[in-house]
């Protein structure tokens, strides 16, 4: 593994990260602070979740079933995490947090509990984990992408204005997209769902480490987040909200916690008593470890104050746009308008480039990890890129019309100087050109072994 490097006191960020002094190996020689621009596809662990799960695991145990010490402490953290989410997303009194693997987990669940008949309404621009699993469920409406929130909130009403206004319905929206940033008018499309009779699941995978969520404020009917998006990468994410339609469903995995109580039934057949509660559909033994590091960075963000890191972030989304400003070949993608309010994740093309080959440039000559391609929101990023995307195409090789996009993105735990070798990074590639030659290997731009351009 490449050595690590103590980190420079002028780029600490707020809330210390893992990673923060890793070194990385440029082919151009040398080693330098590798600058995890990344965020949205994975954060990295805060030292606090870190050294709070460090604690905690001497100590595991089976959790609800084990007498033992052990067991019971364990089992009291993981409650205790339960209702650290709960405040961390100012639940109402009776919702339920389910602790799952992932946002894409929670949605999938939700999907399967919905009642039988359930329409659902979904925008195109949504990722992937909230556009697709409810294709099983019934009816479906995609609804087109909006030019503003206005717009979507119109879309919206006259969608749920066609519906059977005495079935069951359902709403699901993004918080801040995948791809833009670019935060959406939840408060308002919970007002339209609920004036139509409909129910609101509010995907908050981008938006939950970035701002603070609260489910009354908002009005959603459910809420899901990953943990590995909010600094604690071990496993788990959440489905939080109402209790009902979860209580009335099957269990989402059959199995033991999920049941109460099985016996058999005279003609040889087995009866099954479920629990009532978030056990019902956590079956199997839970991630004690993931749970505990969600609710750790719950606390961490919270008592960091959202108000104070939203201003720093939006501060270093300034620094990238005005940094590149006067450099037309760089296009950011943007649905509402460059003014609109955003998160730290921005999405761009740049003329006369392949992305992949643009992201595996500062990757291998400035230590700088960013992601390209269609980022899980394939409709979305083909629409802003102004029609269908066509193959990979070979690296280095000047393209007609961009391929795919590149996404920066960065949270609490960014350093600004990161974000300033970014924005150098940028300008000298779009200036000077590649230093090094790429050759693509599985669809991926990689240094070629041949040496420098």
């Amino acid at each position: 593994m490449p050595a690590a490097v103590a980190a420079e006191p002028s780029v600490r960020a707020p809330l210390p990260v893992l990673g923060r002094d890793v070194a990385v190996p440029l082919v151009t020689g040398g080693e330098v602070t590798y600058a995890a621009l990344d965020q949205a596809a994975s954060a990295p662990a805060l030292q606090r979740v870190w050294d709070d799960v460090a604690a905690y695991a001497p100590y595991y145990g089976s959790v609800h079933r084990g007498a033992g010490y052990l067991s019971q402490l364990s089992t009291d953290l993981f409650e205790n995490a339960r209702r650290t989410v709960a405040d961390f997303l100012d639940c109402r009194d009776g919702d339920e947090v389910v602790f799952t693997r992932s946002t894409t987990d929670s949605l999938n669940l939700l999907a399967a509990a919905l009642p039988d008949g359930c329409e659902v309404f979904v925008f195109e621009t949504e990722h992937h984990a909230a556009l697709l699993p409810w294709r099983r469920a019934g009816q479906v409406t995609f609804l087109d992408a909006p030019d503003s929130p206005a717009q979507a909130v119109a879309a919206l009403e006259r969608a749920l204005a066609d519906r059977d206004p005495y079935g069951s319905a359902l709403v699901c929206v993004t918080g801040a997209s995948n791809v833009t940033g670019e935060l959406w008018p939840v408060r308002e499309l919970a007002a339209a769902a609920h004036a139509h009779g409909a129910r609101i699941v509010l995907d908050a995978a981008q938006l939950a480490p970035h701002r603070a969520v609260s489910v009354r404020e908002l009005d959603v009917d459910w809420v899901a987040f990953s943990g590995h998006k909010l600094y604690a990468p071990f496993g788990s994410g959440v489905l939080a909200g109402r209790a009902d339609w979860l209580r009335e469903a099957e269990p989402y995995l059959a199995g033991g916690g999920a049941s109460r109580t099985v016996v058999r039934r005279a003609d040889g057949g087995v009866d099954v008593q479920w629990h009532e509660t978030a056990a019902r559909h956590e079956a199997g033994s839970p991630n004690v470890i993931g749970a505990y590091a969600v609710a750790s960075a719950c606390k961490a963000l919270t008592e960091a104050g959202f108000e104070a890191l939203a201003a720093r972030e939006d501060a270093l989304v300034r620094a990238v746009r005005e940094g590149l400003a006067d450099v037309p070949e760089v296009r950011f993608l943007s649905l509402f308008g460059d003014d609109a309010p955003r998160v730290g994740v921005l999405s761009f093309v740049v003329d006369g480039w392949n992305s992949s080959h643009f992201a595996a440039a500062l990757s291998a000559e400035y230590g700088i990890g960013v992601r390209d391609g269609l980022f899980c929101a394939h409709p979305l990023v083909r629409r802003l890129l102004g029609g269908d995307t066509g193959g990979a195409g070979e690296c280095g090789a000047p393209e007609a019309g961009a391929l795919n996009a590149i996404r920066v993105s960065f949270g609490a735990g960014t350093p600004e100087e990161h974000v300033a070798r970014f924005v150098r990074a940028v300008r000298e590639l779009v200036r000077d050109g590649a230093r090094w030659t790429y050759r693509t290997v599985d669809g991926r731009c990689v240094p070629d072994a041949s040496g420098r351009a």
